[in-house]
């Protein structure tokens, strides 16, 4: 009888546990370049149960039997948001389509082989530097221009350029007199390049990233690396939008109600449950 009222509570741990991903993604559907993430649930290790008979060759496998389920991890969505144009040369938003030869990627981002192999889409990120001296990586492009020049996000990390270095622009010279060009630069009105270039970095594998607040992902080891997009990548920065959260509101607001339809429906065996043992101790004890 325990055995079901640990499955049920357990059931009521993981289904708390995806109300909260699902209400941190609501939260977050106005954040630039949020990435909405999904709560996985896997079982319990599997037990093998037998009805041993005298022998090894009389066993009888009767089946598996699962001990409760848990939520294992919370996996981000790594796909494209729609971009909102804010006119503010401050604000960059990133468009990302890098394309693999012989790969055709689904809705979620990865491709299968018939050999089952699974592949995921490369993503593109801005490259920054936490007050730590850390490279980190982000889609949120509302950035700030300091007094001293310094291309900064808005948890005071500082945006990197191809050199490694913090952007820093000319003195007296503002983002509103620079455009950005296709492959990354600032130029003035004349098109003189003032010698700052944005990095952008290329993740091959976006799973490998983990969250870090604020928008910054870093990588899950140490031996973790991006590299600077090539020329030719369907990579675009563009100047004056930002790229909302891919955050399904649809989607959510179904993943909501399911998580709390599912966490009552376990409150409800556990109370049985309850009242079983209640019954059990208290009524079937007197016989």
């Amino acid at each position: 009888m325990l055995r079901g009222l640990f499955t049920a509570a357990s059931g009521m741990i993981s289904q708390q546990r995806r109300h909260d991903t699902v209400t941190n993604n609501i939260s977050n559907i106005n954040t630039p370049g949020y990435k909405q993430t999904n709560a996985v649930t896997r079982s319990f290790p599997d037990m093998l149960l037998s009805l041993t008979g005298a022998g090894p060759e009389n066993a009888t496998t009767v089946g598996k039997l699962t001990t409760g389920v848990f939520a294992e991890e919370s996996l981000s969505i790594h796909l494209q948001g729609d971009l909102t144009q804010t006119n503010n040369a401050s604000d960059f938003a990133l468009i990302s389509n890098i394309e693999l030869d012989g790969h055709a990627f689904d809705a979620s981002g990865k491709y299968t082989s018939p050999e089952g192999e699974v592949t995921f889409q490369p993503q593109a990120f801005f490259t920054i530097q936490d007050q730590n001296g850390d490279v980190r990586y982000t889609r949120g492009g509302k950035f700030t221009l300091t007094e001293q020049g310094f291309l900064m996000t808005s948890d005071g990390s500082s945006v990197l350029g191809t050199n490694g270095q913090p952007i820093r622009m000319p003195a007296g010279v503002g983002l509103d007199s620079l455009i950005l060009t296709g492959d990354q630069r600032f130029v003035d009105a004349n098109g003189v390049d003032v010698g700052v270039q944005l990095l952008i970095s290329r993740v091959d594998n976006p799973n490998q990233l983990v969250r870090e607040g604020n928008g910054n992902f870093r990588f899950a080891t140490a031996d973790g690396q991006a590299a600077a997009i090539a020329q030719g990548e369907r990579v675009e920065v563009r100047q004056g939008y930002v790229e909302r959260s891919n955050v399904d509101t649809a989607q959510a607001a179904v993943d909501l109600m399911s998580a709390l339809r599912a966490y009552e429906a376990n409150q409800k065996v556990i109370q049985f449950y309850d009242q079983s043992l209640s019954k059990a101790v208290n009524d079937v004890g007197r016989v």
